[in-house]
């Protein structure tokens, strides 16, 4: 009962409005920074807000003055660094600057991040067993549809309709902002996601906002997959991350 009793209490929410520096690498050659608080915390995990998208499964690196009861090593360092994986983003009303914001809760799982993310930083992870003690969270990859070319069962979870529409794809910078945009056609659209035509220069793992005026709506969305048509043609594939696309018009 002893022992059942401390474990509950390491896992009970502590509120408690840290600071802390959040480090985000989406694709080999873009990433961000951004100083935000806490809302609550654990030893093995936390909540808090951010200005930028994100997702389940992404990694992201944390620093910040933690009490030393509630770090699980470096007790005496004066910065906690741990890498955490993203267990849920909640998108949040815009501020007004226009300016997304997320809360998110992310569960602890180390010191160092696995070596497939240091190649491979768009790589999404799930949880694969629970912490205990001072032990964390442990992790393995996550299969990627689009990557891997998922099964015909799997890609058809939510079919996509050949639908073609105009859109405006827009990338976000390092600061959280619209930076670029270029207009580009649908070839092919669900609730979940769509590919479209389009020439803008973006890596898989980058997250971008689609506006579409026919069905008014701007959706922020994650590049799973890049690839050149027979046509000569760029497609880029995308999921949608914050909310689902609104019902397609029966052709």
């Amino acid at each position: 009962m002893q022992v059942e009793g401390k474990q509950r209490r390491l896992r009970e929410r502590l509120e408690i409005q840290l600071p802390v520096r959040v480090h985000c690498r989406e694709s080999e050659d873009h990433g961000w920074v951004e100083k935000t608080q806490l809302i609550d915390i654990t030893p093995f995990g936390a909540r808090l807000l951010i200005g930028r998208p994100t997702e389940p499964g992404r990694l992201l690196h944390l620093t910040m003055p933690l009490p030393r009861q509630l770090r699980c090593f470096d007790y005496t360092d004066e910065q906690y660094n741990i890498w955490a994986l993203v267990r849920h983003a909640r998108p949040l009303a815009r501020e007004s600057n226009g300016l997304p914001r997320f809360e998110i809760g992310v569960a602890f799982i180390g010191k160092h991040s696995p070596l497939s993310f240091e190649t491979d930083p768009a790589r999404r992870y799930e949880i694969s067993d629970a912490p205990s003690d001072n032990n964390l969270w442990s992790m393995r990859e996550r299969p990627d549809a689009e990557a891997s070319h998922a099964s015909l069962s799997e890609r058809r979870a939510e079919a996509r309709s050949t639908v073609t529409t105009d859109v405006v794809v827009e990338v976000y910078d390092a600061d959280g902002k619209v930076f670029a945009g270029e207009y580009a056609r649908t070839e092919n659209i669900s609730r979940r996601g769509m590919a479209v035509i389009c020439e803008l220069d973006i890596a898989r793992g980058r997250y971008v906002r689609v506006r579409s005026a026919h069905y008014q709506v701007a959706v922020i969305a994650a590049v799973r997959r890049l690839r050149r048509g027979r046509d000569g043609l760029n497609r880029m594939h995308l999921e949608f991350v914050d909310q689902r696309w609104p019902p397609l018009e029966e052709s």
